[in-house]
């Protein structure tokens, strides 16, 4: 008989960069983000369904556009996360100490720059979006722009965790835990 997998939301080597207190939160925007891809995949087999039976759903693309951008900056910022977004991990798995450290923290800062940056333009897109409107429903559009702030936002705080646990833990996985593969070590 195996074992039931055990509970892990995170990736198992950079667990120790990350806040129990905010697994529930990432688990929140997983399932979110699940909910909004199901979303837009039963809107557009709606709308396709439709479309051949003569009776075309007007607002179908509305839903389906606010279904996939919310799900691809809210999945943005799980991404983030779990470690499972573009960096540059070779290059810092092959160092050890303090060189790591600072490729690590330079990695993260570049990180929370572009965060902060979509905080700040994705806001004030957010307030010129109520001066444009989706047809044929008359919503604002900053229905749609809203996601980019608070994905900044979710972003910028879990990059925050990230340099806050590595500079007091270490960005280097506990011993004996397999990152993958990477470069031999430089010395």
């Amino acid at each position: 008989m195996s074992e039931a997998p055990k509970s892990r939301v995170t990736v198992k080597a950079f667990r120790h960069l990350k806040w129990p207190a905010l697994d529930y939160l990432e688990r929140g925007l997983m399932v979110l983000c699940a909910v909004l891809l199901l979303g837009f995949t039963l809107v557009e087999l709606a709308d396709v369904t439709f479309r051949t039976l003569g009776r075309p759903w007007l607002t179908a693309a509305e839903f389906a556009s606010g279904f996939f951008v919310w799900g691809v900056f809210l999945g943005m910022a799980v991404a983030v996360r779990r470690d499972q977004h573009f960096r540059l991990t070779a290059v810092s798995h092959s160092f050890r100490g303090v060189k790591r450290l600072l490729i690590e923290t330079a990695n993260r800062l570049v990180i929370l720059g572009v965060a902060l940056c979509m905080v700040v333009s994705g806001y004030l897109n957010y307030l010129n979006g109520f001066g444009s409107f989706l047809m044929p429903s008359v919503t604002p559009i900053a229905v749609l722009y809203a996601a980019i702030p608070v994905a900044g936002v979710l972003i910028t705080l879990f990059v925050i965790e990230e340099l806050i646990n590595g500079w007091h833990r270490g960005f280097e996985p506990p011993a004996g835990i397999a990152v993958g593969p990477s470069l031999p070590p430089v010395i």
